[in-house]
């Protein structure tokens, strides 16, 4: 069911701050930068900051790449999980959504047709 890693996200309370000190660390700008939503491509993955939800220890997700979001989500809540954030439409096709597993943890699935592997 998983294709791979493809997105983390890190949350921070102020955005533009959380973009400079990222860029600073990775040496590159963003690919995408709006108030909403930074991405940076990292050796082909998705380093995505959000300007909410929770912050520090727990305030990151990793999304796992899936070829249809809305069925994984269904499987993992028939399998025991428990719905987070229903799978929604972020733009250009990409849907995502995470929920808790049985232990707690936050699982995220993301369908991304614009994703590549690097060759």
């Amino acid at each position: 069911m998983f294709q791979g890693l493809r997105t983390v996200l890190y949350t921070a309370e102020n955005l533009s701050e959380a973009v400079a000190w990222y860029r600073s660390v990775l040496g590159e700008e963003p690919y995408f930068n709006e108030p909403y939503y930074a991405g940076f491509n990292v050796g082909g993955y998705e380093l995505g900051l959000v300007p909410d939800g929770a912050t520090g220890a727990g305030g990151q997700v990793a999304y796992w790449g899936v070829p249809d979001a809305k069925a994984a989500f269904a499987r993992l809540l028939a399998l025991g999980a428990t719905s987070h954030e229903a799978v929604h439409d972020v733009g250009g096709g990409i849907r995502l959504g995470t929920v808790l597993d049985p232990f707690a943890n936050v699982l995220g699935v993301i369908q991304n047709p614009h994703f590549q592997l690097p060759a």
